[in-house]
Formats: C-alpha cells, sequence, structure tokens
C-alpha cells in the first residue's frame, strides 16, 4: 500500500478520534448539548478535504450508530441517531462535505470563513427542523433552544477551525521525503 494512502487513513481516524473526543466535552443545556464536535467537524473539512473530511465525519457517525459510545456524554445507537440530536449529526457530515468542497485547494482566509460560515448553517438547517419534528415544539420553540443558545458558541468554534487549519496545513501539505540509500 503507498505511503499517501495511509497517510491518508491515519489523517481519516485521527480527525475522527478528535470529533469523537470534542462530543465528549459536553455541556447539557436541553435536548441539544453545547459540544466541540462542531470544531473538529469544520477543521475536517478544512484540512482534509471534502472527500477525507467527509469520510472522517462519516465514520464518527458510522461508529456511533453502530454501538461505540462517541456521541455526546457517551451515547450510540440507531435510536440516538433517530433522536433529537440526529439531524444535527446528518449536518455534521454534510458541513464537513461542503467545506471541504468550498476550501480544497484554496488557502485564502476569506474562503474558510465563507465555508465554516455555510458549514455551520448546513448544521443548522438539518439539526433544527429535525429536532422539530422528533419532539412536536414549535417553530419558534425548536429556534429557540436548538439554534439560538448555540450562534455565539459555533462563531467562536468556527473562528478557531479557520486559525488552527491556517496553522496546521503547511505541516500537511509537506510530503515524506523517501530515504536515501545508503
Amino acid at each position: 500500500m503507498p505511503l499517501e494512502s495511509i497517510r491518508r487513513m491515519v489523517l481519516i481516524c485521527l480527525m475522527t478520534a478528535l470529533i469523537a473526543l470534542g462530543a465528549q466535552m459536553a455541556v447539557p443545556i436541553g435536548p441539544v448539548p453545547v459540544v466541540l464536535t462542531n470544531l473538529f467537524v469544520l477543521l475536517a473539512g478544512l484540512l482534509l478535504g471534502p472527500r477525507q473530511g467527509t469520510a472522517a465525519v462519516g465514520l464518527y457517525v458510522f461508529l456511533g450508530a453502530v454501538g461505540l459510545p462517541v456521541f455526546a456524554n457517551f451515547k450510540a445507537g440507531l435510536a440516538h441517531l433517530a433522536g433529537p440530536t440526529g439531524g444535527y449529526l446528518v449536518g455534521f457530515v454534510a458541513a464537513a462535505w461542503i467545506v471541504g468542497l468550498l476550501t480544497h485547494g484554496r488557502s485564502k482566509r476569506a474562503a474558510d470563513i465563507v465555508a465554516v460560515f455555510l458549514g455551520s448553517l448546513v448544521v443548522y438547517a438539518l439539526g433544527v427542523p429535525w429536532l422539530k419534528v422528533v419532539t412536536g415544539m414549535s417553530w419558534a420553540k425548536a429556534v429557540g433552544v436548538g439554534l439560538l443558545p448555540f450562534v455565539f458558541g459555533d462563531a467562536v468554534k468556527a473562528a478557531a477551525a479557520v486559525v488552527l487549519a491556517r496553522s496546521l496545513r503547511p505541516a500537511l501539505v509537506r510530503h515524506v521525503r523517501p530515504a536515501a540509500s545508503a
């Protein structure tokens, strides 16, 4: 197996682990907890691009769906995907793809900022309606508990993802040099 393929798999798995770790840093404030997952989802798209970023987030969702306790507060299972946060989990996968698509091959800060903003909107666009349907809340209540409490914190996490990506990208684009023959 080529070294570059192994490198890609390691980066996908590393980002998946960071997403799962971010989910455990949860503050329960209602049906949707405050977590650091968003930070790592956006970072996956920024650093790994659309395919690999989506693979990392998709792997996280898959691992949780099959029973590994990677979701917030060490929860797991298909029932969790069908619960109040299921739309946000699907939104994470879509967000990683969109962020990666908008920034892949570009190294402009403006592209990163627009991408994480749109990625965050996608999470809300899928999460809030799902929350409304699953819980039977009114639109006002769903927005009040599934969006408004998170806007400021998610903006901070998006900004942190942009800063981290700008710092980490140079290390990721360095190629491993083959060993000199003796």
